[in-house]
């Protein structure tokens, strides 16, 4: 499985190498593939968490539609933390709340709980098993299932999908 980690790492490497450098020039993309080919090599053999993707259309496709899901609620989490910003007397009950995952992959769950810290009044604390415990800046709710279903639901649903 270690082929598999080196490839992916190569090929994301690579793209991220043509979009910071802009250019397909062969001399650009010579070095890129040079730098990536070593770094992939080097740290493709030492890691185990790519090992649960699994390199199939279908996981392609539904890699596309959580970016998509996720820079929505990206937008939307900033506009909701800029109106509490921009207007103080909006009424906020942050808090840790209480939530669970069915997700089992570590790959599965690291994306979520990074999507759940990177969008703007969220932060994911610790992970103990299958709970997650979420600092929310606006504290709907602390059932647990009221919190799962506003935080979790909506990433998880589609990580299911890649990482079943």
């Amino acid at each position: 499985m270690k082929i598999k980690n080196q490839l992916a790492i190569f090929f994301v490497l690579m793209i991220i190498w043509i979009l910071i450098n802009n250019s397909l020039d062969l001399e650009v993309l010579g070095v890129g593939f040079i730098l990536s080919l070593s770094l992939a090599f080097i740290f493709g053999r030492r890691t185990n968490v790519l090992d649960e993707f699994k390199f199939t259309p279908k996981a392609f496709f539904y890699t596309g539609v959580y970016l998509l899901v996720f820079f929505w609620d990206l937008v939307k989490s900033n506009i909701h933390v800029a109106l509490i910003v921009l207007k103080p007397s909006l009424p906020i009950n942050p808090g840790i709340v209480k939530t669970k995952t069915v997700l089992k992959s570590k790959m599965a769950r690291m994306i979520l709980t990074n999507s759940i810290t990177l969008t703007p009044g969220t932060l994911t604390v610790d992970i103990e098993d299958d709970i997650l415990y979420i600092h929310w800046i606006d504290v709907k709710s602390e059932d647990i299932d009221v919190a799962t279903e506003k935080i979790v639901k909506k990433f998880e649903k589609i990580l299911v999908k890649i990482y079943g």
